[in-house]
C-alpha cells in the first residue's frame, strides 16, 4: 500500500483567483484520497470552497478524490442551491433544475459542466452558515467505524485531550442519519443553527451517522489538520472503550484550554 506523501502547499482559499482556488482543492483531494489514509476511495467523498461571496467550486459527481483533476470541479452559484431549501414541495426534479441554474453562468472556457456531487447543497449549507472557505467531506474508517455504531453519541460527548479542543473546539456537531442530497442538507442547516444558539459559535466539524465527517475549514491545511484529528479521536475513544470507557476532561477545564492564551496563540500560529 503506498504510503501517505507530505502535506501539499497551499495558497489563500479565499483568493478571489479560481485557478488558485482551484488548484488547492485538486491538492487537497489528492491528499485525502490516497489509499494509506483510508479517508475515501472510489468516488467518495468531496472538497469545495469558496470563490466569491455567492460562488463556489465543488467536485463533480462520480470523480475520484485521489486522481482528481482541474475539470473535475464545477463552478456552482450558491443562491440556486440554497433557495431548494426552501421550497417544502421541491422533488428530484426541483433538485435537478436547481442544479443546472446553479451551473448557468458557470460555464466558462476550461470550467467543466458536469453535474456537481449529490452533495453539493450540503457544502453549500456549510459555506453559507459557517466562515469556513473551505470544506473538506471523507470517510475515515476510524470515524465511520464509531458513526456506524451505538457510541457514535461518544464523539460529542466531551473532549478526550487538549489538543482535540484546540484543533476541533471544545464540542462538535452529529447529525442523524438522513437521505444524501436536500434531505440532508436541510437537516444540517437546522442542526447547525440549532448548535450555534446552544454554543454561541458555529461547529468546525460535522459527523454525518452512518456517512461520515464534514469539516469547515479556513483552507486546505486547515482541513487536511482537523480532519486528522478526527482521526486521532475516533481511534483514542475506540481504544478508551475496549479499556473500560472514555473518561472525559471536565467542562471547566475544556472552557480554560479554549481560552488559555497560550493556547489562542498556538491556534493563530497553526494557521
Amino acid at each position: 500500500m503506498r504510503q501517505a506523501g507530505p502535506v501539499p502547499e497551499s495558497s489563500a482559499a479565499s483568493s478571489t483567483d479560481q485557478h488558485a482556488l482551484r488548484a488547492d482543492l485538486v491538492r487537497l483531494a489528492r491528499y485525502a484520497g490516497q489509499p494509506s489514509l483510508q479517508w475515501a476511495c472510489a468516488a467518495e467523498g468531496n472538497v469545495s470552497g469558496r470563490w466569491l461571496a455567492d460562488r463556489m467550486v465543488v467536485k463533480a459527481s462520480g470523480c475520484s478524490m485521489e486522481r482528481l483533476e482541474s475539470t473535475d470541479l464545477v463552478d456552482v452559484s450558491l443562491a440556486p442551491l440554497l433557495a431548494l431549501l426552501d421550497q417544502d414541495a421541491a422533488g428530484d426534479t426541483a433538485v435537478d433544475q436547481a442544479y443546472r441554474a446553479s451551473m448557468a453562468d458557470g460555464a466558462d472556457e476550461g470550467v467543466s459542466t458536469r453535474r456537481p456531487s449529490v452533495e453539493a447543497l450540503l457544502h453549500a449549507v456549510v459555506l453559507e452558515r459557517t466562515d469556513a472557505d473551505v470544506v473538506l467531506h471523507t470517510h475515515p474508517i476510524p470515524v465511520n467505524r464509531l458513526l456506524c455504531s451505538t457510541a457514535a453519541e461518544q464523539l460529542v460527548a466531551g473532549a478526550l485531550f487538549p489538543d482535540q479542543i484546540v484543533m476541533m473546539g471544545q464540542h462538535q456537531l452529529l447529525v442523524p442519519y438522513v437521505d444524501p442530497g436536500l434531505p440532508l442538507a436541510r437537516t444540517v442547516r437546522r442542526c447547525v443553527d440549532e448548535f450555534a444558539q446552544a454554543h454561541g459559535r458555529m461547529p468546525k466539524v460535522i459527523y454525518l451517522r452512518n456517512h461520515g465527517v464534514f469539516v469547515a475549514a479556513r483552507d486546505v491545511q486547515d482541513a487536511i489538520d482537523t480532519t486528522s484529528m478526527t482521526v486521532k479521536v475516533a481511534a483514542v475513544l475506540l481504544g478508551a472503550i475496549a479499556a473500560g470507557g472514555p473518561v472525559f476532561l471536565d467542562e471547566h477545564e475544556g472552557v480554560r484550554i479554549e481560552t488559555r492564551p497560550d493556547e489562542q496563540y498556538r491556534r493563530a500560529m497553526s494557521r
